[in-house]
């Protein structure tokens, strides 16, 4: 029998669930995983099956005989929303154990750890992709050129922008900046053959757009940390860009590398992040400032990641400094 509710009115009849946010959320993506199999081939699919069919397994295993709960969770569609955002954080040359691997950490540590979907205080796909990166640096920043459509773990692979933007800083030479693809190429996945795409996620942003169109017009999220997010980037690089020329042109910067589907997909998950507008705006600028500090003097090109980890941390002091003040409240 199930529990009986009561709380205060109002109340409202909303018709959103967990199941139709998740599985809106794994719709969003269908470009973005069609573009990523369209160039990088059979690379793609074994780490997207392996990473979704992985995630869901563990959290079954995990629920079933760790945790003992008579409720299964499989079916609402996080764990394999999880395992698809992990594999579109990886590289399509990542062997398969590796994967496993990550994740494990993603469900075993990031979500059942604090007691499963709506408890976790970081967004497990990027607690799986940080511990790979800590766990096996090589292998996690080894990029395989697109267009190799049979080759699996024997890939070419190459330099990425976020990398060569990153060696142009340390080294003074401006030269390196005129290996970056242009903006309208990252846009629409013309990635030049001389560098590697990244993960395979990254390829192709107007396919993550589309996706951030299809999930507002579903009011599955909200523009507040997206356009947070990007806008801090492109303002921050921007001024450094005309500091110092040194630093690539801002459009360049959100373009390249994993911004895009952080910004769209990881940091406007749902448990990890603020509840109230204010609070997520605050929310998408830390983000987007930590990320264009990270890339900019960190040890890893890319920033993405960390940043919206940091910040998952301080978003129950984000929801405490913004939460509204009841009606009928007298300040004291």
């Amino acid at each position: 029998m199930g529990k009986l509710i009561v709380s205060l009115s109002p109340h409202a009849h909303g018709t959103d669930t967990v199941e139709r946010n998740m599985y809106g959320v794994i719709i969003a993506l269908i470009p973005t995983l069609l573009v990523s199999f369209y160039f990088f081939g059979l690379g793609s699919v074994i780490v997207t099956v392996t990473s979704v069919a992985a995630c869901v397994f563990f959290e079954w295993a995990i629920s079933k005989y760790i945790l003992k709960q008579e409720r299964l969770t499989i079916l609402d569609g996080s764990a394999a929303l999880t395992g698809l955002l992990l594999a579109l954080n990886l590289p399509s040359n990542l062997p398969i154990w590796i994967i496993l691997i990550g994740a494990l950490f993603a469900i075993g540590v990031g979500k059942m750890t604090f007691g499963g979907l709506g408890h976790n205080i970081f967004n497990p796909a990027l607690v799986g992709r940080c511990a790979l990166l800590v766990a096996f640096p090589a292998q996690m920043t080894s990029w395989p050129l697109p267009g190799q459509w049979l080759h699996y773990t024997d890939a070419v692979t190459g330099a990425t922008p976020l990398a060569l933007m990153q060696e142009a800083i340390r080294s003074g030479n401006m030269d390196m900046l005129a290996q970056l693809p242009d903006s309208f190429s990252l846009l629409f996945a013309d990635v030049s053959l001389n560098g590697g795409a990244g993960a395979i996620g990254e390829i192709c942003d107007l396919a993550l757009i589309a996706g951030l169109v299809f999930m507002l017009w579903r009011k599955i999220i909200t523009w507040h940390i997206p356009v947070s997010i990007l806008g801090t980037v492109f303002v921050f690089a921007g001024l450094l860009h005309i500091a110092n020329p040194i630093y690539a042109d801002p459009f360049v910067v959100i373009l390249s590398g994993g911004l895009m589907l952080g910004a769209i997909f990881m940091a406007t998950d749902y448990v990890t992040s603020p509840m109230i507008p204010k609070g997520q705006i605050i929310y998408g600028i830390a983000i987007g400032f930590l990320t264009v500090v990270i890339r900019n003097w960190g040890s890893y090109p890319e920033g993405m990641s960390f940043a919206i980890l940091i910040m998952n941390a301080f978003t129950p002091l984000i929801n405490n400094y913004v939460k509204p003040k009841r009606f009928g409240e007298v300040q004291a």
